[in-house]
């Protein structure tokens, strides 16, 4: 009858601590951390933790979307845990809690409006990369082989009479770059 505590952040520069602490307080036994996106089904330290935890444990997280972003990953979770005999708490929400029925009710209720939180997030995203698209902004890599590196590949190449290798230590560009420029 352990209690077993899920950290995670959505990116490399936030910080697990708060989460850790906050968990550890609350009386987890073991903790399982990650650095992932919760629309990510594929969590490494979720899936090691839902492998570890057994019969009669408790599985503590310090807010619903720290689990899931998305009503029905939430809920797969939930049948995952219930099905090993596992309860679910949540501690910003003492309610949160699948020990109860109204716990349940409430845990389906947060799962939702996760997942409604994250619907508007990506609206927003895409509407402001539409309308920097709109303002003639790119996006993505900056192409390493201006036409001016390109004009200097095929000189280096034709008139020069130097090898692929030689070119690229020369450009430091790779091999299929070199060979794209040449096309």
């Amino acid at each position: 009858m352990a209690s077993v505590g899920y950290a995670r952040v959505s990116s490399r520069g936030q910080s697990l601590e708060v989460q850790r602490e906050r968990l550890n307080a609350a009386g987890a036994e073991k903790l399982f951390e990650e650095k992932r996106s919760g629309v990510d089904a594929k969590r490494p330290a979720l899936h090691r933790c839902l492998e570890y935890i057994r019969e009669g444990d408790t599985l503590l997280v310090t807010k619903v979307d720290r689990m899931a972003r998305s009503a029905g990953d939430f809920h797969a979770i939930l049948k995952k845990l219930a099905e090993k005999g596992v309860g679910f708490k949540a501690l910003d929400d003492a309610e949160a809690d699948t020990t109860t029925r109204s716990g349940k009710l409430l845990l389906g209720i947060l799962a939702l409006i996760a997942e409604f939180e994250n619907d508007i997030r990506r609206e927003r995203q895409m509407d402001g990369i539409a309308r920097a698209r709109a303002k003639g902004t790119k996006f993505g890599r900056k192409a390493k082989a201006t036409e001016e590196v390109v004009a200097r590949i095929r000189a280096m190449r034709h008139e020069q009479e130097r090898t692929i290798a030689e070119i690229m230590a020369a450009t430091g560009l790779s091999k299929a770059s070199v060979y794209r420029a040449l096309a």
